[in-house]
């Protein structure tokens, strides 16, 4: 059984699964950080100074009584929080590493098949010489004028 499990866990796609998910959470690490720390400050100052993680609505007071001016303070009294301003942030993120996996697996696709080009069309028509309509390319007389082809 030992051997039989080192020889799945050794197989090509299981290995590349591994890798994958390794960068992937390290990816998104990456990608939390761009959106709290390089986005997020400067839509907030546009904003007029508002920190999205700050969004939130008091379900119920806690041991101190609101209002709480961050998150933070009413997660301290004990106060039950909707965090809407954390789901803005998160839903933020994952539409930025929705689109890095888009153009990732776009550019993956390019490489792995090159691009079809169109076969050139064989003619199947030609024209009359005589009255100029359009026949069969293998015809031998036009349909139209009856006259003789070469």
């Amino acid at each position: 059984m030992l051997k039989e499990f080192k020889e799945f866990a050794m197989k090509g796609n299981v290995v590349d699964m591994a890798v994958g998910i390794i960068i992937g959470a390290a990816f998104t690490t990456i990608v939390q950080s761009l959106v709290r720390d390089v986005l997020m400050p400067p839509l907030g100052l546009l904003l007029g100074g508002v920190d999205f993680a700050d969004f939130f609505i008091v379900l119920k007071e806690g041991a101190v009584a609101a209002p709480y001016a961050t998150l933070a303070a009413a997660t301290e009294a004990g106060a039950v929080t909707l965090n809407y301003g954390t789901f803005i942030n998160t839903v933020i993120s994952f539409l930025i590493v929705a689109f890095a996996v888009f153009i990732l697996i776009k550019n993956i696709n390019k490489m792995k098949r090159p691009e079809e080009k169109p076969e050139p069309s064989v003619p199947t028509v030609k024209k009359c010489t005589y009255c100029f309509s359009d026949i069969p390319i293998e015809a031998t007389r036009c349909p139209n004028c009856t006259s003789e082809l070469s």
